[in-house]
């Protein structure tokens, strides 16, 4: 092999272009650092993408499931059922508010929540023992959120959709149309991530989407300490300008004007990074599809917004390593959650979700982020290659 790469290849990148550097230093020479005019737009212009009415901007998209759970009144002793194929942070959110956490099996194929097991799960309690779902749009897969809206509808469930990995993903829904994830036509919440690694880039900072006012209206208020100053929300004459109300617990999980320009940024090229993506996992698809002993997740399915490209192989660990002696440095997504040794330490344990343990056992996640080259990404499928070739001659 000829070529070898003059950087390190991680399975995900930012790309900070001079128009992000020149966006970044304009607001810092702005008025606002926080609190200020870019805050908003950054909102609006997201909200406009996603094709949702409302989003908020918070500081990372923990926060966000944080402020999503506490605005649906999740509350000590309420159960929710989530995905064991997610950051840790998909369930966390529940506990944080002493919620408890349930989940549900994968289906293998794509790695997302399977709702035949959500319904079966549902169908063994009594209506009302469960009060939400936190669906995961899984390496960029979109869940079909009008059949979860169904199962939602018919058990009394609200939902929280957690799209960090899909932004502009979206899935077909049985009219045919497409349906951006997070747009709100199904979920109460969706959120967002805006992690380096992720399609759109603010160093740390997340997004909330909703098509609800009174929950919009309420985020806000949660994500500054539980303050208000709108005169129709207060609940007293105000003595003076200064005025404001603290009406309940909140937190500080505001994102500063300066992130909220960088991230507006880079949603402007947001259409072309998404392309560059999908570009190259149809390139990954048609490489691996000649290489027996490599399985692809979800290969050219629909609406895929490809902020993972999964691999899974016999010899996970024994690649993994491998790959790090050729400069690429693979990832694992995810240790199942019930895995973790704090949910353990709850009752769960090895075995409870075979599937995703199954899954976890084999997966790997390779390069893939829009400034990789084709010269990059073959020597990727070549490493893969041999290792699997050498492996199979043994």
């Amino acid at each position: 092999m000829s070529f070898h790469p003059t950087r390190p290849l991680p399975y995900g990148r930012q790309n900070i272009t001079e128009a992000d550097v020149a966006a970044v230093t304009a607001s810092l020479h702005a008025d606002y650092l926080t609190q200020g005019p870019t805050v908003a737009e950054f909102e609006k212009q997201f909200a406009q993408y996603i094709g949702a009415k409302y989003a908020v901007a918070v500081s990372n998209g923990t926060a966000a499931l944080h402020l999503c759970a506490l605005a649906l009144n999740v509350r000590p002793g309420q159960r929710v059922i989530t995905s064991p194929l997610t950051f840790a942070a998909s369930a966390n959110c529940v506990r944080y508010c002493g919620g408890e956490v349930h989940f549900a099996d994968i289906d293998p194929t794509t790695g997302l929540i399977d709702l035949a097991k959500v319904r079966a799960l549902l169908e063994v309690h009594p209506k009302g023992h469960f009060t939400g779902l936190i669906p995961v749009d899984f390496a960029g897969l979109a869940v079909n959120l009008e059949e979860v809206r169904q199962l939602a509808t018919e058990f009394g469930l609200w939902i929280i959709q957690d799209s960090c990995h899909s932004p502009g993903g979206f899935f077909i829904d049985s009219e045919g149309q497409e349906q951006r994830c997070g747009n709100g036509n199904f979920a109460d919440l969706a959120i967002f991530s805006f992690h380096p690694v992720k399609h759109i880039a603010t160093g740390e900072g997340g997004m909330i989407t909703t098509n609800s006012e009174a929950l919009y209206h309420r985020l806000l208020r949660l994500r500054t300490h539980g303050i208000t100053r709108d005169p129709a929300d207060l609940s007293r004459e105000p003595d003076g300008g200064w005025y404001m109300e603290m009406q309940e617990l909140g937190y500080n999980y505001r994102l500063p004007d300066l992130n909220c320009a960088l991230g507006l940024s880079q949603l402007a090229r947001a259409d072309a990074g998404l392309a560059r993506r999908r570009q190259l996992a149809a390139q990954y698809d048609a490489a691996f599809a000649q290489i027996p002993g490599v399985t692809v997740l979800a290969p050219g399915r629909p609406g895929h917004a490809y902020h993972l490209y999964v691999i899974q192989v016999a010899d996970r660990r024994e690649l993994y390593d491998f790959l790090k002696t050729k400069q690429i440095f693979a990832q694992v997504h995810y240790i199942p959650v019930h895995r973790m040794p704090y949910y353990e330490g709850l009752g769960w344990k090895a075995g409870d979700f075979p599937l995703a343990e199954e899954y976890y056992a084999h997966c790997l996640s390779i390069p893939l982020f829009p400034t990789l080259t084709d010269e990059e990404q073959a020597y990727v499928v070549a490493c893969v290659t041999e290792f699997v070739t050498s492996n199979e001659q043994q």
